[in-house]
């Protein structure tokens, strides 16, 4: 059994908690500007949750979370940065089709036009759906914020290993797995 990690997803803030609060189970990628291979990979599983702002705007988000982001300028980064879960990825779907996309509204935080632009950026890569079962540490983690975890990228190595004992998942396990059947169904059923 795994007990501390230091390799991190990179998602937005107001995503992470609406996946530590159990609002949400999935995540939209395509990758970031500087991906390895030009496109999103899942290069490491589990996975700790590193929050980011930069790219977060409360426009591109559904009224029930665009309220909880606080804009930055370009650049901004926390001296400091909180990580307070860790998740592990069960599932990942490579959607080719926006119809199937916009069934998956109800799933996530992001408002429609937003996910078609992601959708429609780098056209013939399809979107990465990610289910993420979600723990919480018994206490958030404060780290000095560091040059190399900026960048838009997904994955980072953090400077130090956080500790994964006496985590609790956000939701139950029979729970969660009821959402990933039904998100399972909308995807696998074309």
């Amino acid at each position: 059994m795994l007990t501390t990690l230091n390799t991190a997803l990179k998602e937005w803030e107001v995503a992470i908690k609406a996946l530590e609060k159990g609002k949400s189970i999935l995540l939209l990628r395509k990758g970031g500007i500087k991906e390895v291979s030009g496109q999103f990979e899942i290069n490491h599983n589990p996975v700790l949750l590193y929050p980011t702002y930069e790219h977060q705007k409360p426009h591109l988000l559904k009224s029930d979370y665009g309220t909880f982001v606080n804009p930055v300028p370009s650049g901004w980064h926390p001296e400091t940065i909180t990580i307070s879960s860790w998740a592990n990825i069960t599932n990942i779907f490579q959607v080719k089709e926006y119809s199937i996309i916009k069934e998956l509204y109800p799933y996530h935080i992001w408002i429609e036009s937003f996910v078609e632009e992601r959708f429609n950026w780098k056209r013939t890569q399809p979107l990465s759906v990610l289910l993420l079962r979600v723990f919480l540490l018994p206490k958030p983690v404060t780290i000095p914020y560091q040059l190399t975890y900026g960048g838009c990228r997904s994955w980072i190595q953090l400077n130090q290993d956080i500790c994964l004992l006496k985590s609790q998942p956000v939701i139950s396990e029979d729970n969660y797995y009821q959402k990933v059947e039904k998100i399972s169904k909308i995807i696998m059923s074309t």
